[in-house]
């Protein structure tokens, strides 16, 4: 029951920016890079949480930026996520030597700083949405495969894979039949959580200026240019953080939800 009501809580929260984003897709109060509004205009008329310093309409770029930040962390998921879980099967099912040259490149990959990874990977395709994806992506695929080789190597050591090698099951069907479905929970709930760090680093990433440019909204660049005004016109700086929370809390109690509802262990012990 916990882990019902943890992962609905979450469900929740992510369906709160989820239906923004969805929503932004359909309609918007203003034109993302419309001007017009004031500098720094108090909510209302016609600007129902104001005006930041450019005089964008605030509840616009917050719309645009749940998209932004939705896209950035799924995409980001989907390039870890592919990489990752093939790099760890190779890993899984390799010799002893290649299985040690491939650990210690995941280790180096993930000792790596993300940020510094993304400065190389923005110089090289310049700042944009997709660069953060790549950039991201790559450096959560680490975090991914290594846990996914830990898996693998478990399952293999089982009984049944002895008897299905003894019996003459290829290696391909032993994958698909008993490898993949017995590591799958554990994936999807370590990519719930690389999800709500990929929205983060987004933000951080946006924030230091290598994220999409305008007149895409992000909410690390919103919150980066509310530093500034942030004790004559807070709402600037408060609405993208609060949001931001929202975003990762609730991705966090997907996982942990996840993670109580697969895992019988933790639910006898619940």
């Amino acid at each position: 029951m916990r882990g019902r009501l943890t992962f609905a809580a979450g469900c929740a929260l992510v369906g709160i920016v989820l239906g923004v984003a969805l929503v932004s897709l359909l309609w918007l109060p203003y034109d993302p890079a419309d001007t017009t509004g004031g500098r720094l205009a108090p909510p209302g008329d016609g600007h129902l949480l104001g005006t930041d310093k450019l005089g964008r309409d605030l509840l616009t770029q917050l719309m645009s930026g749940a998209r932004t930040a939705l896209i950035a962390g799924i995409g980001s998921v989907l390039v870890g996520g592919l990489l990752g879980v093939t790099a760890g099967l190779l890993a899984g099912f390799a010799t002893r030597w290649l299985d040690d040259a491939l650990s210690a490149a995941l280790d180096i990959a993930i000792a790596f700083p993300t940020l510094l990874l993304a400065m190389l990977v923005a110089a090289a395709r310049e700042a944009s949405l997709g660069s953060v994806v790549l950039a991201v992506g790559l450096g959560m695929s680490a975090i991914v495969a290594r846990l996914t080789r830990v898996l693998v190597k478990r399952v293999l050591a089982q009984d049944y894979i002895t008897a299905a090698r003894t019996s003459g099951t290829s290696w391909p069907r032993i994958v698909a039949e008993h490898v993949l479905p017995n590591i799958w929970p554990m994936l999807v709930v370590n990519l719930a959580l690389q999800l709500g760090l990929a929205v983060l680093a987004e933000a951080a990433l946006s924030y230091l200026g290598l994220g999409p440019p305008p007149p895409n909204a992000s909410w690390g660049r919103l919150l980066q240019e509310a530093q500034a005004t942030v004790l004559t016109a807070p709402i600037g700086a408060i609405a993208p953080g609060v949001l931001l929370v929202v975003l990762v809390v609730g991705t966090n109690l997907v996982a942990d939800g996840l993670r109580d509802l697969a895992d019988p262990i933790r639910r006898s012990t619940r």
